[in-house]
This record gives structure tokens, sequence and C-alpha cells, in this order.
């Protein structure tokens, strides 16, 4: 079973993808910020997927995603980016990001993302 990481600020946007994405068959593990999301990628069984907002106190997605590529461990873990922003705003600061979906944004377009991500 894959294994998606949200992380996700807002709690009742965090709750309804994880209720989501839990309905569609996959194991969902939740980080309210990009700082509880590395402490959740250091944790076995690792995800095998990240979705993140951009804009989260504490630490942002870009800054997480910075962090993961420069870690040897998570470099090769897809991510992708779930934000308001415009997208080359979202390219600059992430620009590793495996799939951009601008708010708002359908369940379908998530699925349909992960499903082009993971291979499924």
């Amino acid at each position: 079973m894959i294994t998606i990481l949200v992380v996700e600020d807002e709690p009742l946007i965090a709750m309804a993808l994880e209720a989501e994405l839990t309905d569609a068959g996959y194991e969902v593990v939740t980080a309210a910020n990009g700082r509880q999301g590395l402490e959740r990628l250091a944790e076995s069984p690792r995800p095998d997927l990240v979705l993140t907002d951009m804009m989260m106190p504490i630490m942002g997605g870009a800054d997480m995603i910075a962090a993961m590529a420069a870690d040897p461990d998570l470099a090769g873990l897809p991510v992708i980016v779930l934000s308001s922003l415009p997208e080359d705003t979202i390219r600059k600061r992430a620009g590793r990001a495996a799939a951009i979906l601008r708010k708002p944004y359908t369940v379908a377009e998530i699925l349909d993302a992960i499903q082009r991500v993971v291979g499924e």
C-alpha cells in the first residue's frame, strides 16, 4: 500500500485530504508544517509520496523540499505541491516538484497527479 504524507497547516484541508486519500485506498500520514513533515519522513515506514502546501508557519513547503533535496535518503522522494501561489513562483521555490496543483483543486485532480507520479 502506498503511504502519502500530507503537509498542510489548515486543519480542515488536512482532514479532508486525509479522508479522500484514505477512501481512495492510500495510507495517510499528516503534518502541520514542513518541520513536522521532515520528522514524519524520518519515521518508519517512510511515506512513498509527499503532498505539501507551500505557505505554512514554522517551515514552509519550499524549505522542506530544499531540506529533502539535500538529504540523499529523501532526495528521490516525489513531491506534489498544492498551492495558491502562481506556478512560476512555485517552480522557482520548489523546482523539483513532480507535480503542481493550484488551489482550488479537485479530488480527481489530486488522485490523477498521484497516479501519474507513483505510476499506479
